[in-house]
């Protein structure tokens, strides 16, 4: 009987070990997988001038080629940033975003190999029935329904919220069912570029610490950045052709770093 005893005794002793390093490898790995998250450094491009910016024209959802200028300013930023290997890129599907990074991709050696990936949530604000049209017409039915002559308005400063609202309000009154996509008003343009970083910053921090390239357009990066930091103010003018933008995600958190660099360019311009 006693022999029985110790030989349950000693079965029951070796399957709790076998649980107790069943458990103590899972643990392992889970910190495994937690070791692997890096910290991911965007280097955020705003494309080139293009033909519609050139005529002064509402270029939102719409699409314009990079002028001669515009191209050779994305390849003084591509010559610039020719040292940073970048482990991944992204674009909006936009074809003047593709267009920009296809550009600085080829620039970059180190980068040989990284396929750009596009994706609409990084476009640029959608205006509607104002897509194509004159810039000064837009500004001065905006000005109009808040009961301001255009000098007025520009004069108060232009915040990306009031302006992106102020158009779809606008467009509703002048939007035909199926003519056209409706203009996307502030939260819905954030909601997209917000989901859109997330998804990716999350994706691309399972590879470990690396730079990933992101295109994007003007007001949105913008508007990117006030929802990282809400109330964030863009240097007068706002961000230029080809100018870098660095955000970094480290642990779940967004930090914004340089903005509006146009360094990558003049570097780039001095190999001339």
């Amino acid at each position: 009987m006693k022999k029985q005893m110790l030989k349950i005794l000693m079965l029951v002793c070796g399957l709790m070990l076998v649980v107790g390093c069943s458990n103590t490898s899972a643990d392992s790995k889970d910190k495994d997988t937690t070791a692997k998250d890096g910290t991911v450094t965007f280097y955020v491009v705003r494309h080139g001038k293009t033909m519609l910016n050139t005529t002064d024209r509402v270029q939102g959802w719409s699409d314009a080629v990079l002028t001669p200028a515009g191209e050779e300013v994305v390849t003084d930023a591509g010559k610039g940033l020719k040292d940073v290997k970048f482990g991944s890129a992204y674009s909006s599907d936009s074809g003047r975003a593709i267009q920009t990074a296809d550009i600085i991709l080829k620039e970059n050696k180190k980068s040989d190999g990284v396929e750009l990936k596009t994706d609409p949530r990084f476009r640029e604000f959608n205006f509607g029935t104002y897509e194509g049209d004159l810039n000064h017409n837009m500004w001065t039915d905006i000005a109009k329904s808040q009961g301001k002559t255009l000098e007025q308005w520009q004069s108060e400063g232009i915040s990306p919220k009031d302006f992106a609202n102020s158009v779809a309000a606008l467009d509703k009154e002048r939007v035909k069912d199926n003519a056209n996509w409706p203009a996307e008003d502030y939260a819905t343009i954030t909601a997209r570029l917000q989901e859109g970083i997330n998804e990716v910053a999350k994706k691309e921090s399972k590879k470990g610490d690396h730079n990933v390239l992101l295109v994007s357009h003007g007001l949105s990066i913008g508007a990117l950045l006030d929802s990282i930091s809400p109330g964030y103010k863009l240097p007068d003018g706002g961000l230029k052709n080809a100018s870098v933008t660095k955000i970094e995600y480290k642990d779940g958190k967004f930090t914004i770093g340089d903005v509006n660099d146009l360094s990558y360019v003049e570097n780039g311009a001095k190999e001339k």
